[in-house]
């Protein structure tokens, strides 16, 4: 089977865990993602695979911020893209971007962004593909 993705993962730490997997059980859901794996202090969501993690820093220290870091997650339709702002602003996250068109990034991309309970930027983003049909 070739893999949908060129990653394996991407984590994100969190100084306040299970906060942090309330809010992510909430705003993933709204994008099709699922808890796939869980251990002592990490949890990843997907959709075929564990590929979403958030967990306490493996080294002990507090969680912090990457300046110039985001995380982007795939939207199965603008809608989901609004669901997705609306229950993260809903949980405690700030917005960084409301929902609408980007055109800079594309003819059809839709997209949010977010800031996270710990800081994180997180986007939910559609883009239609039908729209780059002959590209």
């Amino acid at each position: 089977m070739e893999m949908p993705s060129i990653m394996t993962h991407a984590s994100i730490g969190t100084n306040d865990f299970e906060r942090a997997v309330a809010f992510y059980d909430k705003v993933m859901a709204t994008i099709g993602a699922e808890k796939k794996m869980s251990v002592p202090g990490a949890v990843a969501y997907g959709r075929m695979f564990p590929e979403f993690w958030v967990q306490q820093p493996i080294d002990g220290g507090p969680a912090t911020v990457g300046n110039g870091t985001h995380f982007g997650l795939y939207a199965a339709t603008k809608d989901q893209v609004d669901d997705f702002f609306k229950t993260a602003i809903e949980a405690g996250a700030t917005s960084e971007g409301e929902p609408g068109p980007r055109p800079d990034y594309g003819p059809s991309y839709y997209a949010c962004f977010i800031r996270d309970l710990d800081g994180h930027k997180v986007e939910a983003a559609f883009m239609d593909m039908s729209a780059h049909a002959g590209d």
